[in-house]
């Protein structure tokens, strides 16, 4: 597999390790990726809601019931979809430290938390789901990168030099084809889905700022683009996986997504204009607006004065009452930072991440 004394490897080889001790305490890089990928998308979102004139801080409470969401969420759709890799000990439907978090069951469940902790705090939900949409799949491209280390989430077998080396260990437990057992090196996938997300986390940021894109716009598309590649990932992917009608069960739920996701795009841009609640009913100027706080950059301040975030619209405060500044204009979408600012979660089987 390599060329003459000293060449590189051609393929991609094996982490050594999947943790490392600090102590007493085991760290898996599967679970430090997705910590990484949390803290990116909570600083992400927050520089990306605070242009659109909101508080920065609101995200944080978001977070604190999200993300617990999002883990529950997602290790409940792997434990239903793929009931053959769940570790054989009583606390194995809870391991989600040797891989096994469902992003749609993550997504769905955290989304529908934060929907109704959003609502109850009387900020309208689509300007905040445009806002997090390119954090999300950031956040999804870090925590992919532990399934490298958890020898998981891989294709085919191939013979390309980035092909992924995986010890016979793992392929059999990875409950991979017989036929394919006798390769060693695979498709990563894990790599194509890095690559894709973070390709997509820019077109949705660069779109808000070129395209006038309504609230809820950004995460459909977000729904719909990440759908749209899990077929293609999906058609490769020979790790274990239920089946239906001779195809994997998560190739049904992508495209199912990404039709999905399509039309609420085109739905929510068909939607008429109207004002939307950045801030909670009742939130004097002073305590709310980006502008009182001094430390904040000038552009930053200058959002929540009313002055243009993006080339799709700007902030217009008071628009629903003196009690309200919040309010915005539907069509301003405006969840995208102002031109020129950049935006920045023990086993030694293999278990497939869906």
């Amino acid at each position: 597999m390599t060329h003459g004394i000293g060449a590189l490897p051609q393929f991609i080889p094996s982490p050594p390790i999947s943790s490392f001790h600090v102590g007493p305490l085991d760290i898996h890089f599967y679970a430090l990726g997705y910590i990484i990928g949390i803290t990116l998308a909570i600083l992400i979102t927050r520089r990306r809601w605070r242009a659109l004139g909101g508080d920065p801080d609101l995200v944080n409470d978001i977070a604190l019931r999200v993300v617990p969401a999002g883990i529950i969420g997602g290790r409940i759709y792997f434990d239903i979809t793929t009931p053959g890799d769940i570790p054989h000990v009583w606390y194995g439907v809870f391991a989600v430290w040797t891989g096994g978090l469902g992003i749609w069951g993550g997504v769905a469940l955290a989304a529908a938390v934060g929907a109704w902790r959003l609502h109850k705090l009387g900020i309208t939900v689509g300007p905040f789901a445009n806002a997090i949409a390119p954090a999300l799949l950031v956040a999804q491209a870090v925590g992919r990168i532990g399934n490298y280390f958890n020898k998981e989430l891989f294709g085919k077998p191939t013979s390309l030099p980035w092909g992924l080396e995986i010890p016979y260990s793992y392929r059999l437990a990875g409950g991979i084809p017989a036929q394919d057992l006798g390769f060693s090196t695979f498709q990563p996938t894990f790599l194509y889905e890095v690559i894709w997300d973070l390709a997509l986390a820019g077109f949705l940021i660069w779109l808000g700022h070129h395209a006038k894109i309504k609230p809820w716009g950004l995460f459909a598309l977000y729904v719909g683009g990440y759908s749209a590649f899990r077929i293609f990932e999906e058609s490769l992917r020979v790790d274990s996986s239920e089946h239906f009608l001779g195809l994997r069960f998560n190739m049904f739920v992508a495209i199912a997504l990404t039709i999905i996701g399509l039309v609420w795009f085109v739905l929510a841009q068909l939607r008429p204009k109207r004002t939307y609640t950045v801030l909670p009913p009742g939130t004097p100027e002073e305590a709310g607006a980006v502008d009182a706080r001094p430390d904040e950059a000038p552009a930053a301040r200058e959002t929540a004065a009313g002055a243009d975030i993006a080339p799709e619209g700007t902030i217009v405060k008071g628009a629903a009452g003196e009690d309200n500044p919040g309010a915005v204009p539907e069509a301003a979408a405006a969840v995208n930072p102002g031109p020129g600012e950049a935006d920045g979660p023990g086993e030694t089987t293999a278990r497939s991440d869906d």
